[in-house]
């Protein structure tokens, strides 16, 4: 992580500041990855993500006029705006996401004072790694304690993601938000995402490690087919609902309920969707008792069959993932490897032997650059804490 005092030196540089004493103040909120439960979380189904020590910083001093002023270490220029006018607008870029927040802050009553926010962070862009929800997350976080509001982090997690849906047009899921907020070291959070019920799932990988592949497969969700598998499951869920009175989300649909029912879904893609649905949290549920009770094996063929899934009935895999994919299941010492986060690109997440992970790495990048001339690049990373304010240097 970057030194607290080197953040603040750069803030004073960024927005021509001398000493900027007490009242500046630094946050962060990470990255996550999502250990299994892929597209579930719309359909208010079952996930299992980790928060990362990856994630965003900002460093925040108020200001005066009821102005915010916004800057990254990532991008060029900054994006100024009065506290009455935050709209969306597609060039202002990243800077949209923390103006999602104000609106959302603004909603809800809140007078903003206006702030000098500089954004700095070391999640890969479009790496399926939820750099929009920590950016989000840091925001809510921040404007929640300087203007001394009283919002719990389950109510700002939700905050964050009307933020997306609303302000960005992004129609995610809640999870990024929640695993960005609700993040504890050395665990896994299992998410029920339509009643928001949650509990902490110890990460005991014994000789094992998690290793992130970023695909470096750019994409952004937007403009993906993400909406699409959204509005098929919302299709898929309407039929069902017919026939199973009292459903009140498709992520509440059980195996058996489902095996009596799919014959009225007559449409093949959107029988596919619902289909890997139903099944990935059947998955979603065993891995977690998996995990619990110390069997790693078996929490490594859920995730491949999560992948096999997410390819074969989802359809949000691509080649770029599908290489990486099947090149992992060739290395011994992978017990498990899937892709994460939206598809389309991004990464895979993989549980790989400690002394294996070398030649994973090796192995890998060999098969994969074989067959789509692209290199990936390797992250290793232990769970993290949510989203917090900082002290010290």
């Amino acid at each position: 992580m970057p030194g607290l005092n080197r953040l603040r030196q750069t803030f004073a540089k960024v927005f021509g500041y001398g000493e900027c004493g007490e009242e500046l103040r630094v946050f962060f909120a990470p990255g996550r990855v999502n250990l299994i439960g892929e597209h579930t979380d719309f359909t208010g189904g079952y996930v299992l993500p980790a928060a990362l020590t990856y994630g965003t910083w900002a460093v925040v001093h108020p200001r005066k006029d009821r102005r915010f002023r916004l800057a990254s270490t990532s991008f060029a220029g900054q994006v100024e705006i009065d506290a009455d006018e935050v709209v969306y607008r597609q060039a202002d870029g990243w800077a949209n996401y923390p103006k999602g927040v104000f609106s959302e802050f603004i909603r809800l009553g809140s007078r903003l004072k206006g702030y000098d926010i500089l954004y700095d962070g070391n999640i890969p862009k479009g790496a399926g790694l939820s750099s929009s929800a920590s950016i989000e997350m840091v925001t809510a976080t921040a404007l929640n304690q300087v203007e001394a509001l009283d919002y719990s982090l389950i109510d700002l997690t939700q905050l964050a993601q009307r933020a997306e849906n609303q302000f960005v047009g992004m129609n995610c899921g809640i999870m990024d938000q929640f695993a960005s907020g609700m993040g504890k070291a050395g665990n896994a959070v299992l998410l029920k995402c339509d009643t928001l019920e949650y509990r902490y799932v110890p990460l005991a990988w014994g000789d094992y490690r998690l290793v992130i592949t970023n695909s470096n497969k750019q994409r952004s969700l937007t403009e993906s087919k993400y909406n699409q598998r959204r509005q098929e499951c919302e299709e898929g869920f309407n039929i069902l609902r017919k026939h199973l009175p009292g459903i009140v989300s498709l992520g509440n649909v059980s195996l058996a309920q489902w095996q009596e029912v799919q014959n009225y879904v007559r449409a093949p893609e959107v029988y596919k969707r619902l289909d890997h649905v139903i099944h990935e949290n059947e998955r979603t549920l065993a891995s977690t008792s998996a995990l619990e009770a110390g069997n790693i094996q078996d929490f490594g063929q859920y995730m491949i069959q999560s992948h096999e899934s997410l390819r074969d009935l989802f359809e949000v895999t691509g080649p770029e993932l599908d290489a990486l994919f099947e090149e992992a299941r060739q290395v011994g010492g992978c017990l498990g490897t899937r892709m994460t986060g939206a598809g389309f690109g991004g990464c895979t997440v993989s549980l790989v032997h400690t002394e294996a992970v070398t030649d994973f790495e090796t192995q890998v990048t060999l098969g994969y650059r074989s067959k789509t001339g692209l290199i990936p690049t390797f992250y290793h990373c232990d769970s993290g804490d949510g989203a917090r304010e900082l002290i010290g240097r």
